[in-house]
């Protein structure tokens, strides 16, 4: 029996889904960082990776045919010729790049998806900048490709999806000549940018260390990643143009199936690819993250299961932790909007929850202006799809169909993206 793992790095933890050639859940494992230090984070990443792997029980590991990985969307690092981090981690939200934003956008084509303070891109310019390098080689990964590296040893591949925010031309299948130009010109090539595959293709079979120390077999192969909201994407089923999938994690990430490439900077939005269609799409700063700040997420359940969903808070909140935003609004500076706040926390979390949906709402219908895609279904992944009055308030601001995705979990995705070579869908 050929089993297909899937592993998913987000931003409290990391999780593990097998699935059979029937697309069913075999085994599922998880883990919860234990230190979020940006300097340390690597670390964090490889123990969490052979943990995960060596709690699959051992008569499945020998099965598994396939590997993929998906990571947090323009999560970086600097890696030596030996495939070691030289630089901290810098996270998917890490906006240091702001200081890079002229310079950013002299270099890249107006509107493209790269001008943003968080871009694997902006990252870049930040790096080459501020860390004194040597005169050696070194590979600029996101956090899926470095993870993959540690099961292949291939050092230096990546997948469209996850290099998108990094500048490459996902229609053309290549990197574009300002970018390799620029990478050439400033630091003389030896700042190493990633071989590039299709999500899901094989890159090289897992390693004879890897198979000794995690028992798994000789023919296992790791496939190209992706990153995360793509995963859960994949996750959710979704595969009709109109069809969308809203990510209710630490952050708010929207995805639209569109027959239309639409990438436009001034929102923050940008294109996916998903084989002959296009994911159009965005992520804001707003999400779960926001409300665990004020809340539990035992108190958030209690206190919003006294919400009448069906009648207005009264607030009109942009709910951030701190400054900037990246979609439907891409502005830097953005500051949250969290007052006035009322004494009773029902109403406050009532609040809290419509700013989130406003934002929802107000990126479906941006993306639906540029796409000339309408949208017809919404699948909800993460931890907010577990709210039934949050998909409540969400449903009478979206006037579609919220549908809970039947599997929400982008490790999930991220099985069935490695089952891809060997089943067919």
């Amino acid at each position: 029996m050929n089993l297909y793992l899937g592993l998913d790095f987000g931003t409290s933890g990391a999780r593990a889904v097998v699935i059979d050639s029937n697309f069913q859940v075999k085994a599922q494992t998880q883990y919860v960082w234990e230190n979020t230090q940006q300097n340390k984070l690597p670390h964090v990443w490889q123990t969490a990776l052979f943990n995960l792997i060596s709690h699959i029980p051992q008569e499945m590991r020998g099965e598994i045919r396939a590997i993929a990985i998906d990571g947090t969307s323009a999560t970086v690092l600097l890696c030596n010729s030996y495939g070691e981090p030289v630089t901290e981690a810098l996270l998917y939200n890490d906006s240091r790049g702001v200081a890079m934003m002229d310079k950013l956008k002299s270099i890249a084509p107006s509107n493209h998806p790269v001008i943003s303070a968080t871009s694997s891109f902006a990252k870049l310019l930040w790096l080459i900048e501020n860390i004194s390098l040597s005169n050696q080689t070194y590979y600029f990964l996101h956090q899926a490709d470095w993870l993959g590296f540690l099961l292949h040893r291939k050092l230096g591949v990546s997948d469209y999806n996850n290099v998108l925010k990094l500048g490459y031309d996902v229609g053309d299948l290549s990197y574009p000549d300002w970018l390799t130009d620029f990478v050439n010109s400033e630091v003389g090539g030896n700042i190493l940018l990633p071989e590039v595959v299709t999500p899901g293709a094989i890159v090289g079979n897992v390693t004879p260390e890897v198979v000794n120390s995690l028992g798994l077999s000789p023919e296992c192969v790791v496939c190209g990643g992706t990153t995360d909201s793509i995963a859960a994407f994949i996750a959710s089923g979704a595969n009709t143009p109109g069809e969308a999938v809203t990510s209710l994690g630490s952050t708010l990430v929207l995805k639209l199936l569109s027959r239309t490439r639409v990438d436009d900077a001034k929102y923050g939005i940008y294109s996916h690819r998903l084989g002959d269609l296009w994911l159009v799409g965005g992520a804001s700063n707003t999400g779960g993250a926001v409300l665990r700040h004020f809340f539990t997420d035992a108190e958030l359940s209690s206190l919003s299961s006294q919400i009448d969903p069906n009648t207005e808070s009264g607030l009109d909140y942009y709910p951030l932790l701190q400054k900037g935003d990246r979609f439907p609004i891409n502005d830097p500076e953005l500051l949250p909007r969290l007052a006035p706040r009322p004494e009773n926390s029902v109403k406050f979390i009532h609040g809290l929850l419509e700013g989130i949906a406003k934002i929802e709402l107000r990126g479906y219908e941006l993306l639906q202006a540029l796409s000339a895609a309408t949208l017809t279904n919404v699948y909800t992944a993460g931890g907010g799809a577990k709210n039934p009055i949050f998909t409540a308030i969400r449903g009478r601001y979206l006037q579609v169909p919220i549908t809970k995705a039947v599997y929400t979990d982008a490790a999930y995705g991220s099985a069935v993206l490695a089952s891809r070579q060997f089943i067919a869908q």
